[in-house]
């Protein structure tokens, strides 16, 4: 029997009349029927408040790469809460969990933390101005870098108000943005390295950085196609450019070394968020010692009340000593088991002619369900994604599987974890095809 949600829908009406819209992410409105109030969670399962069971491939946005409610996490977690929470000062805990990021990621020479990737990105784009002395920052369509004025210039634009091939629109998905901020970026397509010279060679001289997901992961989940990244690097090196990779989804997910290792390159600054911490509010801006100049100084501005807090870095420290145990064999398992699950989904659409074609390196990937007439073959492009990504038909299968116990991300993305077995996507794929079964019998067009 599918589930339901009596007891979430009633803490979401109460919500309403306290907290604005009844929720604190925008994006958790998207859920349906109703966003979901949760009452706890262990390995790769999670119970919501009316009891129901998942097998969640959520896993906090990808925060939880070592599962809920990991025993050794909150043991680290409760020895420092009895230690002290926060002192607005230093402790031994930040040397212990800089130190292991510089064991884990090339060029992370230098360390500075926050406590959100947003935060992160801000910091990373100040001190790539103040290292060059000029204002542009170049991104890419469709790459999402925080909620910030700066993070969503040019993420999600509607097909409308693309700009045209050769000058992608700055423009920004929210009101109340800065205006001037739009002018301080540069957009260009990703996966189309000559455009990507184009804008450059457009610009030069006046851009300060390069910022990418090393894999398109908020957008569709698009791996560089190759001599991608190595272009980016060879064009920051021409020019004097910060290369700078936000893996705040990619990091410690794609190895010990991040995605930058798994594709050979090697950023100037590194954006880190999400597994770092497990769940906390937790993150790090790593790199070369010489792109940190004006931060060691202080010509550049770098604070927080609650950076390098004690129980955050306690949850980093074990968290990181998980990967460090991992060694090279990480990230084989979850790769492995992506593709399981993935293969598993594309044999249940064939099965049931529906036309979902998940897509990514397996331990994340993106469940794209194709347009009426789309064509076939792998998404590589923010533009290619809007075309041919039918998203009303993926939200209605997205909800099937949430009432058979099987939980995505709304946006289509799914995260294995390391608490993910072979057994449980077995036990996964088996719910997937009621839901598969219940979606291609109600599905009857948007």
């Amino acid at each position: 029997m599918s589930y339901t949600f009596p007891r979430s829908a009633e803490l979401y009406a109460r919500a309403q009349k306290s907290i604005a819209g009844g929720i604190n992410s925008g994006i958790r409105k998207l859920e349906v029927p109703v966003p979901l109030y949760f009452d706890h969670g262990q390995g790769c399962r999670l119970w919501d408040v009316d009891g129901n069971e998942y097998i969640d491939f959520q896993t906090g946005q990808g925060a939880l790469l070592y599962g809920h409610a990991p025993a050794g996490m909150a043991e680290a977690l409760s020895v420092q809460a009895r230690k002290g929470t926060h002192w607005a000062a230093q402790s031994e805990l930040e040397i212990d969990v800089a130190e292991r990021l510089q064991r884990l990621i090339p060029g992370a020479e230098r360390v500075r933390f926050n406590n959100s990737a947003t935060e992160v990105v801000l910091a990373a784009f100040r001190l790539a101005r103040a290292h060059t002395g000029r204002q542009l920052i170049l991104k890419f369509e469709g790459h999402y870098h925080g909620w910030a004025d700066e993070g969503l210039v040019g993420f999600a634009p509607p097909p409308d108000q693309w700009g045209t091939e050769e000058e992608p629109t700055r423009l920004h998905p929210s009101q109340g943005v800065i205006s001037e901020v739009l002018e301080q970026f540069v957009v260009a397509r990703w996966n189309d390295v000559e455009h990507l010279r184009q804008r450059v060679d457009q610009y030069r001289g006046q851009i300060a950085a390069i910022v990418f997901e090393p894999v398109l992961c908020n957008t569709g989940c698009m791996e560089p196609v190759p001599g991608l990244l190595s272009t980016i690097r060879e064009l920051c090196d021409r020019d004097g450019m910060l290369m700078i990779a936000d893996e705040t989804i990619t990091g410690f997910r794609f190895g010990p070394g991040g995605a930058q290792t798994h594709y050979g390159v090697v950023p100037d600054l590194t954006i880190l968020g999400k597994a770092i911490g497990g769940g906390v509010p937790f993150a790090a801006l790593v790199g070369k010692e010489a792109s940190f100049a004006k931060f060691l100084s202080g010509a550049a501005v770098h604070a927080g009340t609650l950076n390098a807090n004690p129980l955050c870095l306690a949850a980093a420290k074990w968290c990181l000593d998980q990967i460090l145990e991992l060694g090279s064999d990480h990230p084989k398992t979850l790769i492995s088991l992506g593709q399981k699950t993935m293969q598993g989904l594309r044999a249940l659409a064939d099965e049931y002619g529906i036309p979902l074609r998940p897509q990514g390196p397996g331990l994340v990937f993106h469940a794209t369900m194709l347009k009426p007439g789309a064509a076939e073959g792998p998404v590589t492009s923010y533009r290619d994604y809007v075309l041919r990504h039918d998203a009303p038909r993926w939200a209605h299968l997205r909800r099937c599987l949430l009432e058979e116990g099987v939980r995505a991300i709304e946006r289509g993305l799914w995260f294995l974890s390391l608490a993910h077995t072979e057994a449980d996507v077995d036990e996964a794929l088996v719910r997937a095809r009621r839901a598969f079964a219940r979606h291609a019998e109600e599905w009857v067009g948007a």
